[in-house]
């Protein structure tokens, strides 16, 4: 693969707002050609060479090209955004949107990330080494459509509102997680392999959720149902098994009401 290295040495006044920061973007341009893409800084429309040292061609596909970001970029919005194909790695931290829309590919942080990462993502994986806040593979505000396929793993812990419209796909949260987990869920599945503090499946109708650490505040709409032993990353263990949330509309299938499960590790 041929890779672009970029090195952050300004640091802007404002959040920058890096959506070409993408291999299908950068897919066959020069370094020259990818110092002169647009960015924008508040209402300013200025150039990614004004804040980055370029280095490197592009591959001719975004298949083919690779991109590493050399620095921090705790103040770069939208990295990776609609990205279809090829990869990149931050060695830092990384703001808001974060693999936004994305479709194909690999992302890679070194760090942090910010809120909203994974937004209505599609398709591809997205690792983050450290910490996530908020709105993990959420939908965009005022849509119903969250993530519908890919993965997100979450090498530490996240915030509140983990998979919210959630429709398909992973996440993984190795660690510990707040509140409100997979609302509005209509499919997909979401491990967090520590501590959940509650809000867990509300209003949610279809999908799965897996903790494996203790939920501290049950929902009263989910109804305990039995044990199981289940498979999930690569580890088997017996769980309490719910299903819900009962006080929301479920689709039949033969006659038979489909509800979300959570399963909560037993002790």
């Amino acid at each position: 693969m041929a890779l672009v290295t970029l090195k952050p040495y300004k640091t802007p006044e404002l959040y920058l707002e890096c959506y070409n920061i993408s291999p299908d973007v950068f897919a066959g341009k020069t370094s020259a050609e990818i110092a002169e893409l647009d960015v924008r800084e508040g209402k300013t429309t200025v150039k990614l060479g004004d804040f980055f040292e370029v280095k490197g061609n592009a591959g001719k596909t975004p298949e083919e090209t690779e991109i590493r970001v050399s620095g921090d970029c705790s103040r770069i919005k939208y990295i990776g955004n609609k990205m279809t194909a090829g990869s990149i790695t931050v060695d830092g931290n990384a703001d808001m949107y974060l693999g936004g829309w994305m479709k194909g590919g690999k992302i890679h942080v070194l760090g942090n990330v910010h809120s909203f990462c994974g937004i209505a993502m599609e398709g591809g994986e997205i690792l983050v080494d450290g910490n996530a806040e908020n709105y993990v593979g959420c939908a965009y505000r005022g849509d119903w459509r969250g993530m519908r396929g890919g993965t997100i793993r979450i090498r530490g812990n996240a915030g509140n509102d983990i998979g919210t419209f959630m429709l398909g796909g992973t996440i993984i949260v190795e660690k510990n997680a707040f509140i409100h987990v997979s609302t509005h869920a209509e499919g997909g599945t979401v491990i967090i392999k520590g501590d959940v503090q509650g809000r867990v499946g509300g209003q949610m109708v279809k999908g799965d959720i897996y903790v494996l650490g203790a939920v501290q505040h049950m929902l009263p709409g989910f109804k305990k149902v039995g044990m199981t032993e289940r498979e999930v990353d690569g580890m088997t263990a017996k769980f309490t098994h719910y299903i819900g949330d009962l006080g929301e509309r479920h689709l039949k299938v033969k006659g038979k009401e489909v509800y979300a499960n959570l399963y909560v590790m037993a002790a």
